[in-house]
C-alpha cells in the first residue's frame, strides 16, 4: 500500500522544514541584533525579537502538520476535521513559498517546495480516492454502506393486506404451519382512511 510511506515521508520532510525555518529565523534575528540593522526606522531589537518569535511560531506550525501526517500513517486513515485543514493549509503555504522562492531565491528552492507540495497533495488524494478505511471492509452496513445503515425495505400502503410468502423447497418444514396460521390470523385488512 502506497499510502503509509507517503504519510511518513511527508511527516519527515515537514519536521526537517520546521527545524530549518526555526533555525534560519533565529539566525537572522541574531544577525540583525548584532549588526544593529534597521528597516524603515524600526528598532533593531524589535526586529530581532520578532524574527525569532516568527521562526518559533512557523516551526511549531510545521511540527503540528508533521504530527498530523504521523497520525495518518499510524492510523492508516484519512485526515479529518482540523487535521485535514492543517494539511490543506500547509499545501497552500508551500505553493505561496514556491512562488516567492522562484522570484527571489532560485529554481532549486522552488523545485524542493513543489516536491513537498506534491507529496502533501498526494497524501490527501490517495486517501480520498481509495475511500479511506471503508473501502477495504466494504462498509459496516449491507451493500457497502459506509454509514452502516441497511437499505430500507418496501413499505406497505395503508389498507394493504399482509401477504405471507410461499415456502421454498429448501426451507425446513418443522412448525411452520403454526407460524403461518398465527401470521395470517394477525393480518387484518385495514380500510383506507376516508375524508368527510
Amino acid at each position: 500500500m502506497v499510502r503509509r510511506p507517503v504519510a511518513w515521508v511527508v511527516a519527515v520532510v515537514l519536521l526537517a522544514e520546521a527545524v530549518f525555518i526555526a533555525a534560519l529565523n533565529w539566525f537572522l534575528g541574531m544577525v540583525v541584533d548584532r549588526q544593529k540593522m534597521s528597516l524603515a526606522g524600526l528598532d533593531p531589537s524589535v526586529m530581532a525579537t520578532s524574527s525569532k518569535i516568527g521562526g518559533i511560531v512557523f516551526g511549531l506550525y510545521f511540527v503540528l502538520c508533521a504530527l498530523v501526517a504521523v497520525l495518518v500513517a499510524i492510523r492508516n486513515r484519512a485526515p479529518a476535521g482540523f487535521g485535514r485543514v492543517l494539511l490543506i493549509s500547509v499545501a497552500v503555504v508551500h505553493g505561496l513559498l514556491g512562488a516567492f522562492a522562484w522570484s527571489m531565491v532560485g529554481w532549486t528552492s522552488f523545485l524542493f517546495l513543489m516536491v513537498v507540495l506534491g507529496l502533501v497533495v498526494l497524501l490527501l488524494m490517495t486517501y480520498d480516492s481509495e475511500g479511506g478505511p471503508q473501502a477495504a471492509g466494504g462498509g459496516a452496513g449491507q451493500g457497502g454502506d459506509p454509514k452502516g445503515e441497511a437499505e430500507p425495505g418496501p413499505v406497505a400502503a395503508p389498507g394493504a393486506t399482509a401477504v405471507v410468502p410461499a415456502p421454498r423447497a429448501d426451507e425446513p418444514r418443522s412448525g411452520d404451519t403454526e407460524l403461518r396460521a398465527s401470521v395470517s390470523a394477525r393480518s387484518v385488512t385495514r380500510p383506507a382512511p376516508t375524508t368527510p
